[in-house]
């Protein structure tokens, strides 16, 4: 017998009743995957807990078909959340029933700025990519709608300013989820500019910088989105009904959001769920998340993919890989850190326990996007801050940079296209003639990329012992193979893992 399709019927069939009208609080530019996985959840989560008791009004602006499929399901969709948390596998599946009304910016602007006026209105809510904190010089706010997100933003906060006379009480909160640095600023920043482009009236300007907090935010949750449907098929059964916006999501979620007691005063979220953190200073979440969750990613990589491995949990699974990068983290990248011991060790925890998510299929090469400026961003503040604190070079970041050093010879890589790293001609001019198997040649020629403070931000030649590991890791990988080299190297060391 055919699944019913979802809506507020088949959840009221199945004993799921939504609640009863909300009033409309938060306003979000996007309908993506991600949001859907994550401030959506959020929001739910905060009508759970009788904190917000409203609904949110989603706007698209890409044309991609969700605002017709979501309006069809009244705003439902079911979010799988799956993976391990604190050491347990989880595979748990929750109705969302947060979203009132989803809009096409395009096709419903009138309607998008008439959400501005509502007076329930307390938060925004974007995702509109890196790209879209971004100043569009020939936009305009007469457009039907502007064509950029802070473009659209401007507009409805001033619709919201004119409707109740620039009264200070009606500012808004507001919550960019762009993986942008200090987002909030610069988006800001971008309304600042637009606002004064478009000549708008001074009282603007003084309601925007009064009554509107834009918050930097730091956002972190693994969210592939729908499967495919051949997949998509078993959890229809096992749910009950067919879901087009089905969206699985990892256990583990972050929401560190930059703010004051006023912050925390006006965020009906703070409070509901363990993921949400509203700190003077976002800072030590970005640093965890860049030197532990991405340092980790870069810097084994190379070497699990030197080994045979296709996946990130087969990395970890690995005996000789998962010990190495549970090495990695746990005793050279977290020591480096100067934070408190409190977040530091159970945010790398959560890291290990999120790379064996057996439900995630995160392929290795994938990662090696734009690996070069990667592993100087990621990784070389890491092997610095191990060496500044134990005065000598950290081992197994050693035998990490030597592998990615191996990777980047394209007769040592493995066969197939990879994604694209914008250093690919600095590489192909340093192996320049040099055999892969001539051990000597290799060497001496990463001893001189090794003096590239231009490339790397320091001299890592200048690393207490940072060349002389590598070069005795570079050796025993040709000579031995990745493998024998990387068992011999965990024996040596050995860890706390």
């Amino acid at each position: 017998m055919a699944l019913p399709d979802l809506n507020r019927h088949t959840a009221r069939q199945r004993g799921q009743e939504p609640p009863a009208a909300l009033p409309e609080r938060v306003l979000q530019f996007g309908t993506g995957a991600f949001l859907r996985g994550f401030a959506s959840y959020f929001v739910d989560r905060a009508n759970e807990a009788g904190r917000l008791n409203g609904r949110i009004v989603m706007v698209g602006s890409t044309g991609s078909g969700r605002v017709q499929r979501l309006a069809a399901q009244d705003g439902l969709y079911t979010l799988l959340v799956r993976g391990r948390e604190h050491g347990e596998v989880v595979d748990r599946a929750r109705l969302i029933t947060a979203v009132g009304r989803v809009l096409s910016a395009r096709d419903r602007w009138a309607e998008v700025l008439d959400v501005a006026r509502q007076p329930d209105l307390a938060l925004v809510v974007s995702n509109t990519t890196e790209v879209g904190i971004t100043l569009d010089e020939d936009d305009r706010i007469d457009r039907n709608p502007p064509r950029s997100f802070p473009g659209k933003l401007t507009a409805v906060l001033y619709e919201r300013a004119r409707a109740f006379d620039f009264d200070p009480a009606r500012g808004l909160l507001i919550l960019p989820c762009e993986l942008v640095d200090d987002n909030g600023d610069r988006l800001r920043e971008i309304v600042q500019a637009l606002a004064a482009r478009w000549k708008l009236p001074p009282a603007f300007l003084a309601w925007l910088d009064a009554s509107c907090r834009f918050c930097n935010t730091l956002v972190d949750r693994i969210v592939p989105g729908t499967p495919p449907e051949e997949e998509a098929a078993a959890f229809y059964e096992r749910l009950g009904y067919r879901d087009e916006l089905l969206t699985v999501a990892e256990p583990y979620r972050l929401w560190a959001i930059e703010g004051d007691d006023e912050v925390r005063e006006r965020l009906p979220l703070a409070g509901t769920d363990a993921g949400i953190v509203v700190a003077g200073d976002i800072t030590p979440y970005r640093l965890l998340k860049v030197r532990i969750l991405n340092g980790a990613h870069t810097i084994s990589v190379p070497v699990a993919l030197l080994c045979g491995l296709e996946t990130v949990c087969e990395a970890v699974e690995h005996p000789l890989v998962g010990r190495f990068i549970r090495r990695l983290v746990r005793d050279e990248i977290a020591p480096g850190l100067d934070l408190p011991e409190d977040l530091v060790t159970p945010f790398a925890e959560a890291v290990l326990e999120r790379f064996a998510n057996p439900f995630i299929r995160h392929a290795l090469r994938d990662i090696t996007f734009q690996q070069t400026m990667k592993m100087r961003v990621r990784v070389v503040p890491s092997i610095e801050a191990y060496a500044v604190r134990f005065g000598e070079a950290p081992p197994s970041l050693a035998f990490g940079f030597a592998c990615f050093l191996l990777f980047q010879h394209p007769r040592v890589r493995p066969d197939g296209p990879w994604p694209e790293d914008e250093a690919a001609p600095y590489w192909q001019a340093r192996w320049q003639g040099v055999a892969p198997d001539d051990a000597e040649a290799l060497v001496q020629r990463a001893a001189d990329v090794l003096a590239d403070a231009d490339r790397w931000g320091l001299p890592l030649q200048a690393v207490p012992g940072f060349e002389r590991h590598v070069a005795v890791h570079l050796r025993r990988a040709l000579r031995e193979g990745v493998p024998a080299a990387l068992a011999a190297h965990l024996d040596e060391v050995g860890s706390r893992s």
